[in-house]
């Protein structure tokens, strides 16, 4: 049984669509159809049902993709680490969300600089990143949303509290914690909210955990990045919700206060996604392994 054959047919499983597969395995989609179809016809059983949206194996599929691709991502593997050893360097395509590739992401990464690592990101919202991360535009991906199905591998890389922070005279004008806690979240309807996008993403999240409500206006603010809001925050703009990790150092120094301290604060996780199989490369599981190893102090 030809090898092409059944790395085209693993790729296919993985991705559940010809379109994905073809552009995963750089081959138009008609010959990936082809080369599948010449599987089935030497295996003489269907692999996949097809639909207008893509494709579900079979359980003949299922059970060939199961014995076969464990063998395939050695094979990979061994290619890969010849490649490796013969390259000078190797580049990590990284993306995720810019705050969090800054403040933590590259500089975990710093030391394989060293070692001959050279590294290009990327920033976006989730979704484009997943996607371009399954059509092979990006190798790691830092996501805080698990992907589905069998093309993507994601492991928990951290969890992280969110705060709610102000400015010192907005607390105070607000009258501490003490009076927040008794008089609910009404509280804080005079104070203009700053956010990353209009849907309130942090804070409706964070009113939905803490106060069992939703925000009552919209943001007075909006800033895409992260390290943008909190600037407005330190200003005085009004409040936000932010990951304890980009204003830890701000909350230190008492440019922001934070409003309330919730027995069980909101949390997010962040996973690191890589294509399934993508690990068996040394210069993507270097930066993984680092990933999860600084992310025991963060």
């Amino acid at each position: 049984m030809d090898l092409a054959l059944l790395r085209t047919f693993v790729t296919v499983h993985r991705a559940g669509s010809f379109t994905r597969a073809a552009a995963l395995l750089g081959l138009s989609q008609p010959a990936v159809t082809s080369q599948i179809r010449a599987l089935e016809r030497q295996l003489g059983r269907p692999l996949f049902l097809r639909y207008a949206r893509g494709v579900t194996p079979t359980t003949i599929g299922d059970e060939l993709a199961h014995k076969v691709a464990p063998h395939l991502d050695a094979l990979t593997e061994i290619t890969e680490t010849g490649l490796d050893r013969d390259s000078v360097t190797r580049t990590l395509h990284l993306a995720g969300p810019p705050e969090f590739l800054a403040e933590r992401a590259l500089p975990a990464l710093t030391p394989l600089i060293a070692q001959g690592l050279s590294i290009r990101t990327a920033f976006g919202a989730t979704d484009e990143l997943l996607t371009g991360l399954a059509a092979g535009h990006h190798d790691l991906t830092v996501t805080t949303t698990r992907p589905r199905g069998g093309l993507l591998t994601a492991t928990p890389l951290c969890d992280e509290e969110h705060v709610l922070i102000a400015a010192p005279r907005w607390a105070a004008e607000l009258g501490g914690p003490a009076v927040l806690q008794v008089g609910g979240v009404r509280v804080l309807d005079p104070v203009p909210l700053v956010e990353v996008h209009e849907s309130l993403p942090l804070i409706a999240r964070y009113w939905s955990a803490v106060f069992g409500a939703k925000p009552a206006a919209s943001a007075a603010v909006i800033a895409a990045d992260l390290r943008a809001v909190l600037s407005c925050v330190t200003a005085g703009a009004g409040l936000a919700v932010l990951p304890r990790y980009l204003c830890a150092e701000a909350l230190d120094c008492g440019e922001v206060v934070a409003l309330l301290d919730p027995p069980v604060p909101p949390l997010r996780t962040y996973f690191l996604a890589v294509r399934t199989g993508t690990l068996g490369l040394p210069h993507i599981a270097r930066a993984h392994e680092s990933l999860l190893r600084s992310a025991v102090d963060w």
